[in-house]
């Protein structure tokens, strides 16, 4: 028999060593196993007693009430839209998106945003206790992004949201805005006025001015829902977010409750909104490529309407050449002193004033300018 080599002598020292400690070290365990068969049986079977929270802060209970007391202001809109199968050619409704809105006044007029009902086919507006109404498109002004339902409510109307001012707001102070993000009805949120007099280009080149941010969070579904100031009135439309990822990043935009209460009676009463004009005819894309073209900042007027505002006060048009060519008449540079880079900006400024207002129009004609005087008349 052989012996064993020299060299697995230390490792089966070392074997019996720890099997020595280890048995040693399970001998001496304590007994568990009557405690924890006992695990969670105590004698304290009540619930823990509550820690008295006090009186709720003031301004928590400022919020509160705003909130109870807007809340029944506020309506949710869902839309449906028609679309055409391709193969039965058969017509049918399918959901097309939600959004928020408001009680403008007893007569069931419903205040919201246009892109919330474009190229809807129906609309629905749910009130805060649940009933729901088919509503009827009054009118509605794409340029402001604002359009006005109208839904029959018999009984138990809803309060029309109380309004407020838009002109006097200052940076800094606490604004609410209640709407129904991603679908989740009767939100609020608060923030404060973060800055004033934005403006949004819309895709149709029209400019929307003097537009309230706010860092409220704003989201989709909160379109055409109130923004509200501490005194829970009405100081703008929430209608847009800055944001690349297409939720809130705090900084929402807000139609001003001024341009609000300037729009809404005339869709109410006519159906459109009719905007002050000078009684010309002008072309974005076609004034761009001429003020480049002349080097200067302004709108080239094309066409001057026979007895219109503008042909009373003896502005003049372009003039068609016969290779096709435009010679320029008169070009608007600034109205009442503010200047006018294009088309949008100079339809922003004449909207700040109504049908009637006598406006200061700095024009060039060749190599000189003058100021002119213009009564506005309605336009669309």
């Amino acid at each position: 028999m052989r012996g064993t080599p020299d060299r697995f002598l230390p490792r089966l020292f070392w074997l019996t060593l720890a099997a020595a400690i280890l048995i040693s070290l399970w001998r001496g365990l304590p007994d568990f196993s009557g405690d924890l068969a006992n695990l969670g049986h105590t004698d304290k079977s009540e619930p823990r007693a509550v820690t008295a929270r006090g009186d709720l802060a003031a301004d928590e209970k400022a919020t509160i009430e705003l909130f109870e007391r807007s809340r029944g202001s506020v309506v949710y809109i869902t839309t449906q839209a028609e679309v055409q199968d391709y193969w039965s050619r058969n017509v049918f409704t399918v959901p097309r998106g939600t959004g928020s809105g408001f009680i403008w006044d007893d007569d069931g007029h419903v205040v919201t945003n246009y892109h919330v009902i474009e190229n809807a086919s129906e609309a629905t507006v749910k009130l805060a206790d649940g009933r729901s109404y088919r509503a009827a498109l009054v009118g509605a002004s794409p340029g402001h992004d604002i359009a006005v339902l109208k839904i029959g409510v018999g009984f138990k109307r809803p309060q029309p949201i109380p309004l407020g001012e838009s002109h006097n707001l200052k940076v800094g102070q606490k604004v609410y805005a209640i709407g129904n993000p991603f679908g989740l009805d009767w939100t609020l949120t608060t923030g404060i006025v973060s800055a004033l007099d934005r403006a949004l280009t819309e895709e149709n080149g029209a400019n929307i001015e003097h537009l309230i941010q706010t860092d409220a969070a704003i989201n989709p579904g909160n379109s055409g829902g109130p923004l509200l100031d501490s005194a829970g009135r009405l100081i703008g439309i929430n209608t847009a977010i800055y944001s690349p990822s297409g939720a809130n990043a705090g900084i929402g935009l807000a139609v001003p409750v001024d341009t609000v209460n300037r729009v809404v009676p005339q869709l109410i009463s006519h159906g459109q909104y009719l905007r002050p004009s000078l009684g010309i005819a002008v072309d974005d894309n076609l004034n761009q490529r001429l003020a480049d073209y002349l080097k200067i900042e302004g709108v080239v007027i094309l066409r001057v309407s026979p007895d219109s505002a503008a042909a009373n006060a003896g502005l003049k048009g372009a003039t068609l050449t016969r290779d096709g060519g435009i010679i320029p008449g008169d070009i608007i540079l600034a109205v009442d002193g503010k200047p006018v880079e294009g088309v949008g900006k100079l339809l922003a400024r004449l909207d700040d004033y109504k049908v009637g207002d006598v406006v200061q129009l700095k024009v060039r004609r060749g190599d000189r300018e003058r100021v002119v005087a213009v009564a506005l008349q309605p336009g669309v």
